[in-house]
């Protein structure tokens, strides 16, 4: 029953806007770590971004900063990545994860596609 299930990926045009949730079950997001992570078409893995149990610290890679947000809602026990200004360099597999000593806990990831 732990698990993380994202959704909300799909095709949006460049400059175009996008909203990531990540729905956990069997634990509480709001006590742990948590991240967006994701795969571009033949690259490794990337921390998008991550924030600390209770979001007061949060991180951002250098490539998305300013454009994306990442936030939580504890009464739905789901985990946000609002995408703003989006480039076709965006495009990816993302996936939500928790940080517990490592990344232990990872969903199966929602495939944007940044294109004209």
């Amino acid at each position: 029953q732990v698990q993380l299930a994202e959704s909300g990926g799909g095709l949006v045009q460049p400059g175009g806007s996008l909203r990531l949730s990540c729905a956990a079950s069997g634990f509480t997001v709001n006590s742990y770590y948590m991240a967006w992570v994701r795969q571009a078409p033949g690259k490794g893995l990337e921390r998008v971004s991550s924030s600390n149990n209770g979001g007061s610290s949060t991180y951002y890679a250098d490539s998305v900063k300013g454009r994306f947000t990442m936030s939580r809602d504890n009464a739905k026990n789901t985990l946000y990545l609002e995408m703003n200004s989006l480039k076709p360099e965006d495009t990816a597999v993302y996936f939500c994860a928790r940080w517990y000593n490592s990344l232990d806990l990872w969903g199966k990831g929602t495939l944007v596609t940044v294109s004209s």
